[in-house]
Parts: C-alpha cells; sequence; structure tokens
C-alpha cells in the first residue's frame, strides 16, 4: 500500500455564485466606506478593488460564509479575508451612535418613547473560567446577553457592549444606566417585567413594566389589560432583534465579548442603512 496526498480526477476549485438579499446601496455604503479609508491611510493598492472587498465581507456577515470557502473563490488568501472583514468591522462600529445621542435625535424629531429589551446571542462553549458566565440558566444555552432600543416602529436606535450571558437584563441597563440618559433626553421606555424595579419612581415613572402576579396575588382584570396594551405597544422590538439575526454571523459566535461588541455594533449600523431603503 502506498500513501499518496494527490486527489483523483480533476482538482480544479469548483466556485458556485450565491445570491447577496441585501441592496445596492448598503454595497454602495460600505465600499465607498473602504474607499476613504485608503485614501485617509494611503494605502494604494489592495489584491481586489473596493467594492469587491465590500461584496466579500457582507457574505461573510449575512451568511456566515466560511472565510476559506471566500478566500478560494477570489484567489486570495483566508488571513486576507479575516484582515478585511475586521477592518470594516471597526469602521462600521465607529458609526454606531452613542446612548445619549441617540435618545436625543428620536426626542428632537418628536419620539415620546423607546422601546427597550434584551437577547441572547449564542456563542459556542468557552472553556476555563469564562465557561460558567457565559451560560444563561433562563435560555439554558452559552451566549452573550446584549440590550438593545429601539423607536415606536422598531427600528434599531443603539445596542450596547456584550456581556456574559448570565447577564440580567435589569442589572445592563444600570450598568449603562439607561434610566439617566431616558431622564436627560425626556423621553420614556416600554420594557419586559425583566426591568421590574428599575424605576423606584412611583410618582413620575420613565420605564413602564407591567403588573407582575405572584402565587400570593393574581391579577385584576385590569391589569391583565393593561399588560396586554403594554405587550402590543413592545412588540416592535422584537422585530428590531429579527432584523439584526438576519445576519447569520450571530448563528452562533466564535468570537471574545471585546470583538462581539464591535461585530453587534457594526451589524447595527448595516441593518439600519438596508432599513432605510426597504422604507
Amino acid at each position: 500500500m502506498t500513501n499518496t496526498k494527490k486527489h483523483a480526477g480533476d482538482t480544479v476549485s469548483l466556485v458556485y455564485q450565491c445570491r447577496l438579499p441585501l441592496s445596492t446601496h448598503t454595497l454602495t455604503y460600505l465600499a465607498d466606506l473602504l474607499r476613504r479609508h485608503l485614501k485617509a491611510i494611503r494605502s494604494r493598492w489592495r489584491a481586489l478593488p473596493p467594492g469587491r472587498i465590500a461584496v466579500i465581507v457582507l457574505a461573510v456577515l449575512r451568511h456566515d460564509q466560511r472565510l476559506a470557502d471566500m478566500a478560494g473563490g477570489n484567489d486570495i488568501s483566508a488571513t486576507t479575508v479575516r484582515r478585511w472583514r475586521n477592518e470594516l468591522i471597526a469602521l462600521l462600529a465607529a458609526k454606531a451612535p452613542r446612548l445619549d445621542r441617540a435618545l436625543k435625535k428620536i426626542a428632537k424629531r418628536g419620539g415620546e418613547v423607546v422601546l427597550i429589551d434584551g437577547t441572547l446571542i449564542p456563542t459556542q462553549r468557552r472553556t476555563g473560567k469564562a465557561n460558567r458566565p457565559n451560560y444563561s440558566g433562563k435560555h439554558r444555552r452559552h451566549g452573550l446577553h446584549v440590550l438593545a432600543l429601539t423607536d415606536e416602529r422598531g427600528r434599531l436606535v443603539w445596542i450596547s457592549a456584550a456581556r456574559p450571558g448570565r447577564t440580567h437584563d435589569i442589572t445592563a441597563a444600570r450598568r449603562d444606566h439607561i434610566l439617566a440618559h431616558l431622564r436627560a433626553a425626556g423621553l420614556g421606555a416600554l420594557a419586559d417585567l425583566g426591568f421590574l424595579g428599575l424605576d423606584d419612581d412611583g410618582d413620575d415613572p420613565v420605564v413602564v413594566t407591567g403588573f407582575k402576579a405572584t402565587r400570593a396575588r393574581k391579577l385584576a382584570p385590569a391589569e391583565r389589560e393593561a399588560n396586554r396594551i403594554l405587550a402590543a405597544g413592545r412588540a416592535p422590538v422584537e422585530r428590531g432583534f429579527a432584523h439584526l439575526k438576519n445576519w447569520r454571523i450571530l448563528t452562533k459566535l466564535r468570537t471574545d465579548p471585546a470583538r462581539a461588541t464591535h461585530l453587534l455594533r457594526a451589524l447595527l449600523v448595516l441593518t439600519n442603512i438596508e432599513a432605510t431603503t426597504d422604507n
């Protein structure tokens, strides 16, 4: 028996086409962003033009394409694709709005309330000390906790840093000083029962969370109706998260929380560009 590393038959790589369900406006925005960056750093040469680079990075983000596959189909190395991806993620993340500016912008255009909620972005199981903090008992899986704000229509306006999966919604809101920023902007917020206790001002509450039943106390009909109305008002925030999670790279993250924060904020910018194009 003789060992050989030769492949049987034709060894030519096969390349297939795949539709990218994004607008040309998103591609143009990303390509122009890269062109301005290359001009600023005086980079005169890249293996591919900015438009092609933007398509490759969008394919990685939208379809979670393997870097080696994208590299083989474009005659470049996987390391080059990884460098381009990280470069454009950093450029997009820098465009993400800050919390105070996002809230002031909503108030300036006549908005009165925002919708707040948290979600878990699934990740691979970590090893060592990072294993337990990333496990969410609520969702029974490993992941990173993210807090987001949307306007009344469900358009994402801000996203928090990625935190360990066991982080509670109200804990994340306190760390980001959500209540103080809402009061400064003169806005209210609709939230679920996970934020119960965030706003202790009974006379002039900023965060509305509804009513919670206990074993000793059942909800009155009026309280149940109030919860139903609140749930209907909060429905758009779920659509905002759904649009964000259309980027399949979030299906199962394979990165650390610091890089995940940059990735999420970059996807926030791209999601809003797509939403603007659709409208």
